[in-house]
């Protein structure tokens, strides 16, 4: 359309004529650089548009989220429960972690666990639960438990800034999480077997050495402030 030959334009950018027709013809892989002095030649505005790969829950390496899975393994394993952390769930390009995988011999209640330091999204945190969900009994069955009953939990760095995002969200909260922290407590010590499918929240505190260590959010009549004032916090008192 501009009348520039591909051996002119091949010359403008610095590369063989032959490569141009390989980028032509589709079967090129120019690189970043290549293709803005491609463009600019060529009069064409080339915008980069980013989208997120096909994973859920990728591993949360970082100092906070570590403490917080690692205190919630031990409270588990504490009151009885066996655990595996970590479990990678494969299906077709589609790959997550749940954090923690917890069954109740007592019960056959099975708790899929997901650790969080913030609540940036809350539609997305519903959408990765409910994928969990799906996988659970086959998941549980390869580590030999037969579950009689599935509860997804939602368990949050007790922050005030994490208190004013579910307060936010108070309305859509109370349908999607209906459990909370004293009967997700009841759950835990084995006198009480959840609805299955039933999901529940409660806020941790990684420092806590209370018996009741599921803590309720402001929603749910806690009082007290936070222990901690946002994410931040935390990771400078977890590292200090």
């Amino acid at each position: 359309m501009l009348d520039i030959t591909q051996q002119t334009l091949a010359d403008a950018v610095g590369v063989s004529r032959a490569y141009i027709a390989t980028i032509e013809g589709g079967r090129g892989n120019p690189s970043l650089d290549l293709v803005a002095r491609i463009a600019d030649r060529l009069g064409i505005q080339v915008d980069l548009v980013g989208t997120r790969p096909v994973v859920i829950s990728p591993r949360q390496l970082d100092l906070v989220h570590a403490r917080c899975s690692g205190y919630v393994d031990r409270r588990l394993r504490r009151a009885g429960w066996d655990v595996r952390r970590e479990v990678q769930i494969v299906h077709g390009r589609h790959h997550g972690w749940v954090d923690l995988l917890a069954f109740d011999p007592r019960t056959g209640t099975l708790l899929i666990v997901e650790v969080k330091t913030r609540i940036d999204d809350l539609g997305a945190i519903e959408r990765q639960l409910g994928w969990y969900e799906r996988s659970a009994i086959d998941l549980a069955r390869m580590s030999g438990w037969r579950p009689r009953s599935t509860s997804a939990w939602l368990l949050v760095l007790a922050t005030d800034e994490v208190d004013a995002a579910l307060r936010a969200n108070g309305e859509a909260l109370q349908a999607a999480f209906p459990n909370r922290a004293p009967t997700m407590s009841e759950i835990l010590d084995g006198r009480m077997t959840p609805e299955s499918r039933s999901r529940g929240l409660a806020l941790i505190d990684p420092s806590s050495r209370r018996r009741d260590w599921l803590m309720k959010t402001r929603l749910d009549g806690r009082r007290s402030l936070a222990p901690y004032r946002d994410y931040a916090d935390a990771a400078r008192r977890f590292g200090s």
